[in-house]
């Protein structure tokens, strides 16, 4: 299926995952098909319950992509997967970022939360711009 592991990636994968052998609670769901349901959720930003069925139960790919966060399955495979590429020349580890990638929040360029257009930075809460009949400089 379009976006499905491919074998050179499922080669790449598989050894680096944890056994299939039963377990207490009986035989684990194939890894690649789970795996696919797990990629095709997140690729997709579809909730849980919408992976297709030809992933297997919703339930199970949650199931397996939480416990795998939690018990640090997914952070091995990935430092494993970075060493391999690495060490073959795969990864370029210079990165850039400009204005142009990077966008700073409103809140953080300065920006207002609310209010008007002046600013009354640096006066007590409550107090407001000086009246309009008052001299701008007067102290009263």
């Amino acid at each position: 299926m379009a976006g499905d592991l491919t074998d050179q990636e499922w080669a790449r994968l598989e050894p680096l995952l944890p056994s299939t052998a039963p377990q207490r609670g009986g035989r684990w769901r194939d890894h690649r098909q789970v795996i696919n349901g797990i990629l095709w959720r997140t690729e997709n930003g579809a909730k849980w319950h919408q992976v297709p069925d030809r992933y297997g139960p919703w339930k199970t790919c949650y199931h397996r992509f939480a416990q795998w966060e939690q018990d640090g399955t997914w952070a091995q495979v990935e430092q494993r997967l970075q060493a391999q590429a690495d060490a073959a020349g795969e990864l370029d580890w210079r990165a850039r970022a400009d204005s142009t990638v990077v966008r700073v929040h409103a809140d953080g360029a300065g920006a207002r939360n609310r209010g008007s257009a002046h600013s009354n930075r640096g006066q007590p809460k409550g107090s407001a711009a000086p009246a309009a009949d008052r001299p701008p400089n007067c102290i009263c």
